[in-house]
């Protein structure tokens, strides 16, 4: 197989190269629209219309739900694409709506990124709770949509309609990487594993540790509600967005070795034969925090129907204080207990 109309150094294969692949992969999109999408929109109007207390982790909650619910409309191309093995939407929608998937990518991780670390400054420092605000959430997730609307800009240049000659079909149009350099490829996939995995996996594990730890040295031992549905979120995203970053770091290890080299050859059909089933494997991940939360508020469903997602939203917020509160008692007869032992050392 073999590219024409191009004289720059582009990849050998598509992603719709691989028949076998491409079908489980558009299988799987198919499953996640018919789910993500309903459950995504029936998230938003649980907090937008029922929800009468919202607290920053439900505005975080509502936030993550959006981005997942956008995220969850595009796959209608991605579906049509890997079904026809053609793109069909012309120059424009390729760059647009790769762009648009990468920045809701970014989103959704820093979005559980902040809910840990709000987790985390509830329970390390209750007492400097009262400093964030809804209003000081909201400006923290405009920066963060303008921050991720600006590091996706690599997939937004480093993106071009081409053509495909297969021996088989004919000419075909797909929406393909356009890097012109090895660098290019090592700059995009390393950003976007580092910057949409790694470092913000590293934050929220050092948030849960910290928080776990904190929780265990005061009475209040049990997880409460938030830390679980959290913690679910956390979980899920990792296990369904780590294929995806793995086989990014197989593509930037591939463009270390010479382009006959034996290995860049094997590293080269892993991740071009992988590609269409991690990323459609890593959409689940948006469709699965619906599922979650449904799970978590199963006990509201038989009293409440179709407003139990508005009461679990309710309740996290009320454990969340809760917890809060917990933890701020127990800094309280910590400094107390401190204050009577150094007492006692001075008296004696």
């Amino acid at each position: 197989m073999k590219r024409g109309n191009s004289s720059r150094v582009l990849e050998e294969d598509s992603v719709v190269s691989y028949d076998y692949s491409t079908s489980i992969g558009a299988l799987i999109l198919s499953l996640v629209f018919l789910l993500g999408v309903p459950g995504n929109l029936f998230i938003i109007w649980s907090i937008l219309a029922r929800t009468r207390k919202r607290s920053v982790t439900t505005i975080l909650i509502l936030n993550l739900a959006c981005a997942d619910g956008f995220l969850m409309t595009l796959t209608i191309f991605f579906i049509i694409y890997l079904a026809k093995q053609t793109w069909i939407f012309g120059s424009f929608m390729c760059k647009s709506v790769f762009y648009l998937c990468n920045a809701n990518m970014y989103a959704s991780i820093f979005m559980i990124t902040l809910m840990s670390v709000h987790r985390m400054v509830a329970v390390l420092f209750p007492r400097k709770l009262y400093l964030i605000t809804r209003k000081v959430v909201t400006r923290v997730i405009l920066c963060m949509w303008l921050l991720v609307m600006v590091i996706s800009i690599p997939s937004l240049v480093f993106r071009e309609l081409e053509t495909e000659i297969d021996n088989t079909t004919g000419p075909r149009l797909v929406c393909a990487p356009n890097h012109t350099l090895p660098t290019h490829v090592r700059f995009q996939y390393a950003l976007e594993t580092v910057s949409g995995f790694i470092i913000p996996y590293a934050i929220i594990i050092t948030c849960y540790v910290l928080t776990l730890k904190r929780l265990r040295q005061t009475q209040f031992k049990r997880m409460v509600r938030s830390e679980k549905l959290i913690l679910a979120i956390v979980i899920t995203f990792g296990v369904f967005w780590l294929p995806y970053h793995v086989i990014n770091m197989v593509q930037v290890a591939a463009e270390w070795y010479a382009e006959d080299s034996p290995t860049r050859e094997k590293l080269d059909k892993i991740h071009q034969s992988c590609r269409a089933v991690t990323s459609a494997f890593a959409f689940i991940s948006s469709c699965a925090n619906p599922v979650l939360y449904t799970f978590a508020g199963k006990s509201y469903i038989k009293k409440n129907g179709f407003a139990f997602m508005a009461k679990l939203f309710e309740g996290t917020s009320s454990s969340s204080s809760a917890s809060s509160e917990t933890a701020a008692k127990q800094n309280v007869l910590n400094t107390v207990g401190q204050i009577n032992d150094d007492s006692l050392i001075t008296a004696s």
